[in-house]
């Protein structure tokens, strides 16, 4: 095979480099940790070797905000298209951002980060205050703007939005902290549709005005 037919895989799979770091550093902080979590281990399982780890980010702290921003942030995009677009009443698009997160949140590594933030914000404020105002601000801010959509057009009754935005989003954290940590030794497991299902309807009954 002549030198420019192989041009363009190598060309990929340059490109595929960070993306390649961002999985096996989202893999080992979701296993690990971010203490834990050394670089030399995240460029191993990678496939490279760290000096080319370095070449994409300046330390760890990078890379796992890094990580942050590409899993989790795509999410909020997503949740804040769903508010525009949506035409229907205030219930149903409730239930559908919620619906819609843990389905989506569930088949990525989004539950071990909110569990990793759980357990080592207190130790790096650093990573607790990004994630605060790049992931729970954000996430936080699209549940009130649903109660106030819902206050707006007399479809729920008048609630203090940011006391109930806490009351909503708390179930959902349980659910990821669980799903990570208590499920394996749980004598009864959590069914997570059920689970959200009824936390869904409760909310819907207290919010109807």
């Amino acid at each position: 095979m002549s030198a420019s037919a192989k041009e363009p895989r190598w060309e990929r799979r340059k490109q595929d480099r960070p993306q390649e770091l961002l999985a096996a550093a989202l893999e080992l902080f979701v296993e690990r940790g971010y203490a834990a979590t050394r670089l030399e281990d995240v460029a191993t399982r990678a496939g490279v070797s760290k000096g080319t780890l370095y070449l994409y980010f300046d330390g760890k702290e990078s890379l796992f905000k890094s990580v942050v921003r590409t899993n989790v942030l795509p999410l909020l995009d997503q949740a804040e298209a769903r508010i525009e677009g949506h035409a229907g009443s205030s219930a149903e698009l409730l239930r559908d951002l919620i619906l819609h997160w843990w389905q989506s949140a569930s088949h990525s590594g989004v539950v071990g980060i909110a569990k990793l933030m759980v357990a080592e914000s207190g130790n790096f404020p650093e990573l607790a205050r990004f994630y605060h105002d790049e992931v729970t601000a954000r996430g936080d801010a699209t549940v009130v703007r649903v109660l106030e959509r819902g206050m707006a057009r007399g479809e729920f009754r008048r609630v203090d939005a940011d006391a109930m935005k806490k009351v909503i989003v708390a179930p959902l954290i349980m659910l990821m902290l669980w799903e990570q940590s208590l499920a394996p030794c749980a004598a009864t497991p959590i069914d997570p549709q059920a689970y959200l299902e009824s936390m869904i309807d409760l909310c819907l009954n207290g919010l109807k005005a």
